[in-house]
């Protein structure tokens, strides 16, 4: 690295792949073993001393003997990084070129993992961790639900009819034209003879998710509350449906939960729903769609109180809050775009805004 490369980099100011420290003297070596993992858990960056976060030179006496230090990093991150020593405007400069951290392994210095955040290091959340360390796994929707099984128990664990309904297609005439289609959508996969039903199959399509252990409690959950509190229950369900079979009875279900407005039209008297249903399947099918299915433990939840309802799913927003109406980035795209196609969900990006159309309509 030569000054010229330094002063391209100075047109950048602080991000999450670059960070500046003035210094002068010297450097604490734990903060800057800190700043080494920090970088390679997003990816990578430079971290460079003799230079303020303002991008003014100070130039820097710190870590004077090179290869010791670079021998330091190696022995306790077991990452090589680069140290180039530059003279920029007559000042000493230091450029620590740190690699990402391998694929599917966060970094950690002295047990904690971390990350920038601002000018502060903070240590990355459940969710973030859980994210590394299934990269370079296949997607949770080609992930296996079980294996091993004949077209027989594939036809008996999973509803094809309903498939080809949703669909608006004819049921083909030959069971090995059914499964060809759901080997096409990767609902399902062959082995030697034998079949294994995908996550995406299973969780779309099962007659019930119960028979599928690591899927059991993914199935959604609609609880009623007596008043405007979570201290009487009224009513708690599971549906055990895979998510594209039991849809429709699952909005339906939450319409005859929600409380009504009585309404007089031509003088007859009808209970209107405080909540207009497209709201309401809209907001349910991206809970479903969005959910991080990594968190074990966790489901769609749905609960209904006097005065307002929530819906929840497992896992963090992957755009920020303010983002929702403008940008569309989905978390699981395979079974995004199965139930699109279904006409479970709405086009990319579109659903929110019908959703705040129809509530600020009601």
């Amino acid at each position: 690295m030569i000054a010229d490369d330094l002063k391209q980099i100075l047109q950048h100011s602080e991000n999450e792949h670059i960070e500046y420290k003035a210094a002068k003297n010297q450097y604490d070596v734990s903060k800057m073993m800190k700043y080494c993992v920090a970088l390679a858990n997003e990816g990578g960056g430079k971290f460079i001393l003799g230079i303020n976060n303002s991008r003014e030179v100070s130039g820097t006496n710190a870590f004077l003997a090179i290869g010791d230090t670079k021998t330091k990093i190696l022995d306790k991150l077991h990452i090589r990084v680069d140290i180039h020593e530059i003279k920029y405007e007559g000042k000493r400069v230091l450029v620590f070129d740190i690699p990402s951290r391998p694929i599917g392994a966060p970094m950690h210095y002295e047990g904690a993992y971390l990350m920038r955040s601002g000018e502060d290091l903070v240590p990355m959340t459940p969710d973030q961790l859980q994210r590394i360390f299934t990269e370079g796994k296949p997607a949770f929707e080609l992930q296996i639900a079980v294996s091993g099984v004949t077209s027989d128990e594939v036809v008996m664990l999973l509803d094809v009819q309903s498939y080809f309904d949703l669909m608006k297609m004819p049921l083909p005439e030959t069971r090995k034209a059914i499964l060809d289609r759901f080997k096409r959508e990767k609902l399902i996969a062959e082995h030697s003879g034998l079949y294994a039903i995908t996550n995406l199959g299973a969780t779309l399509f099962a007659k019930d998710l119960t028979a599928f252990d690591d899927l059991s409690r993914k199935a959604i959950r609609v609880i009623v509350y007596d008043g405007k509190s979570k201290i009487k229950t009224k009513r708690d369900i599971i549906g055990l449906k895979g998510y594209a079979v039991g849809y429709q009875a699952l909005v339906q279900y939450i319409m005859g939960q929600l409380p009504a407005n009585e309404v007089i039209e031509s003088a007859l008297r009808e209970n209107t729903p405080m909540y207009p249903e497209l709201a309401i399947r809209e907001l349910v099918a991206n809970a479903m769609i969005h959910q991080d299915f990594t968190l074990s433990g966790n489901s769609v939840m749905i609960e209904i109180y006097d005065n307002r309802v929530e819906i929840s799913n497992p896992g963090q927003p992957i755009i920020t809050v303010d983002r929702f109406i403008d940008e569309y980035q989905s978390r699981n795209e395979k079974l995004a775009n199965v139930m699109r196609r279904l006409r479970i969900c709405e086009e990319k990006g579109s659903g929110i805004d019908k959703t705040l159309f129809e509530i600020d309509s009601g």
